[in-house]
């Protein structure tokens, strides 16, 4: 059985859609420190629900398709949790050789090397 929506819906829905687009920008141009992200994050969330609702008409469907819907949600955070360890980690000290691992070195010149190839030993080293 389907469920038909009045014009009035989809015109509300518009307009609530353009007046958040505008607070989108109006946003996009005023600073707000810390609450920059989470105010965008927000508004596109509205955005994307109320799209999804009514446009997709995924308010007035079967269970099953709220299920397909609820799961897509589910497996986006996934992968946005995952993008976000690999962001935040980021600044995490890093090594010069990379961190291969245990046991792992960078190759290092053999003893004698600098001599055959003419050159003083470096300080610290001892000459031979």
């Amino acid at each position: 059985m389907s469920h038909i929506s009045p014009k009035s819906t989809y015109y509300t829905i518009f307009g609530i859609l353009m007046g958040l687009t505008a607070l989108t920008v109006f946003a996009a141009f005023h600073h707000l420190g810390v609450f920059n992200f989470p105010v965008a994050l927000g508004i596109a969330i509205t955005k994307a629900t109320l799209v999804i609702l009514f446009f997709m008409h995924a308010k007035y469907s079967s269970r099953l398709t709220k299920l397909f819907v609820g799961m897509s949600f589910f497996f986006l955070m996934i992968l946005f949790t995952l993008t976000m360890t690999d962001y935040l980690s980021r600044g995490f000290k890093t090594y010069p050789g990379g961190a291969a691992g245990a046991g792992y070195a960078p190759p290092r010149a053999k003893p004698g090397a600098h001599e055959a190839a003419g050159e003083e030993p470096k300080e610290g080293e001892a000459a031979h």
